[in-house]
């Protein structure tokens, strides 16, 4: 009688790539980028991103130039989109900010106002509001402005006109935090009636 004791690799038929992408998940992600057209997918895009560049400069000639000048950044850039996700808020960010760039490089900074939060985003443009985001357009933003309190409304203004907290406070005679008060409510109260809008 043998007393060899069988043994069994406990690793055997186990693979070494268990967290590696099986072949069937790379191959769709290959077809899904196949399917795919970026060029033609712009080409779609391209009514709407004019109508949101003119929503920008206010200009006809102004807004082809931003136009050709944000399909030229996507066309060098595709490789960065992921299909699959929003084309469409990837080049509206791509214009946003070729825009902004471009008002800088004009130095016209003197009458355009960016004021960034995670919640809005103004800009201020020869006396014109444009709530970018949400692509509202001057009369609506003009509409919300005009249900401020007069009080809260100068103050606002000044302050997307670019005057410091304690400017606007010396200014018109009021503590330093009222001022900052009257300009939180400003912006709550603008965000919540142009949602309306929306």
């Amino acid at each position: 009688m043998s007393n060899k004791i069988s043994w069994r690799d406990p690793t055997e038929g186990i693979s070494y790539y268990q967290g590696m992408p099986s072949s069937g998940y790379l191959n769709s992600k290959i077809n899904i980028m196949r399917e795919f057209d970026f060029d033609e997918a712009l080409v779609a895009l391209q009514n709407e991103l004019h109508c949101f560049a003119y929503k920008l400069t206010a200009d006809k000639d102004e807004a082809e130039d931003l136009l050709q000048e944000t399909m030229l950044k996507a066309l060098d850039n595709k490789d960065k989109f992921n299909p699959g996700t929003n084309l469409k808020g990837w080049m509206y960010t791509i214009m946003r900010n070729a825009f902004i760039n471009n008002c800088r490089a004009k130095k016209i900074r003197g009458n355009l106002y960016v004021l960034s939060e995670p919640e809005s985003h103004f800009l201020l443009r020869d006396g014109s509001f444009i709530f970018v985001d949400n692509g509202h357009d001057a009369k609506e933003i003009r509409e919300a402005l005009k249900t401020l309190p007069k009080a809260y409304y100068v103050v606002f203004m000044l302050y997307v006109s670019g005057v410091k907290y304690r400017e606007i406070a010396a200014k018109i005679g009021v503590p330093l935090g009222t001022i900052k008060s009257r300009i939180f409510y400003s912006r709550k109260r603008l965000k919540q009636l142009l949602s309306d809008f929306a």
